[in-house]
């Protein structure tokens, strides 16, 4: 079944429907969690995005894919909680501890690096996956979190720094 006639029958009260669309989507959504939060604080941002993607789905208008008008919903929660907790932008020293790379046992690049992703600290984390992995440029970013574009581009340059030096630091344990 496609996703509108999926929307179509969840609007209308669809309760196989609904599991339906969860099933199709919730693996991605909660993976979508766990690059801005930590495992717990991420299954209760998705718990909250999904009470408002079926609270909203009837406004879906299709200006998007569905799973990205989701992804945005669920980003959005998980920024809330970020800010809620009121650590979003903490300071970190320039000689922050980046020598703690290891590889995976099994190997997986993708795997390492998202790894690594999750290990930044929550405002590099958070602006590197609004913009890299999410696309929003630093302006939107900057309207996002409140804070100024050079504030946004600040934090996605360091976070690329402390990336790239964990990445040396993996590459270099793995070739000893």
């Amino acid at each position: 079944m496609d996703d509108q006639k999926l929307i179509a029958k969840c609007n209308s009260g669809n309760r196989l429907a609904q599991r339906q669309l969860y099933e199709r989507y919730a693996g991605r959504l909660f993976a979508v969690c766990l690059r801005y939060l930590q495992r717990e604080d991420a299954e209760d941002a998705l718990a909250n995005a999904w009470v408002k993607i079926f609270r909203s789905l009837s406004k879906f208008r299709g200006d998007s894919s569905l799973s990205t008008w989701m992804t945005r919903i669920a980003v959005n929660e998980c920024l809330m909680m970020l800010r809620g907790k009121n650590t979003f932008f903490e300071q970190v020293s320039e000689t922050h501890d980046i020598n703690n790379a290891i590889l995976d046992d099994d190997g997986s690049d993708e795997q390492q690096l998202l790894q690594f992703i999750a290990e930044l600290p929550v405002g590099f984390r958070t602006v590197f996956n609004l913009y890299a992995i999410e696309g929003y440029t630093h302006k939107e970013i900057a309207t996002m979190l409140n804070i100024s574009e050079g504030t946004s581009k600040s934090q996605l340059s360091r976070a690329r720094n402390i990336l790239k030096k964990k990445v040396e630091q993996n590459i270099f344990n793995y070739e000893r």
